[in-house]
């Protein structure tokens, strides 16, 4: 009994909830948020490790070495 409640009011309410319409800006929003979270860690990893430095440089030198 306690049961058949329960698939009826979870029927009743996947019936009702078919107005999709802001998922897809949650949807989007998360993606934001998980990018801006790599963002903020290749950041933190190339500060730590100066590859950026060391990237720049070595491709400086290499086009100066190209002239």
């Amino acid at each position: 009994m306690l049961l058949t409640i329960a698939v009826r009011a979870q029927t009743a309410l996947v019936g009702r909830a078919t107005d999709e319409r802001g998922q897809t800006s949650a949807e989007y929003a998360l993606v934001l948020l998980g990018a801006a979270a790599v963002a903020l860690l290749l950041v933190a990893w190339a500060t730590d490790t100066d590859a950026i430095g060391r990237l720049l440089d070595g491709v400086l030198d290499r086009v100066l070495g190209q002239i």
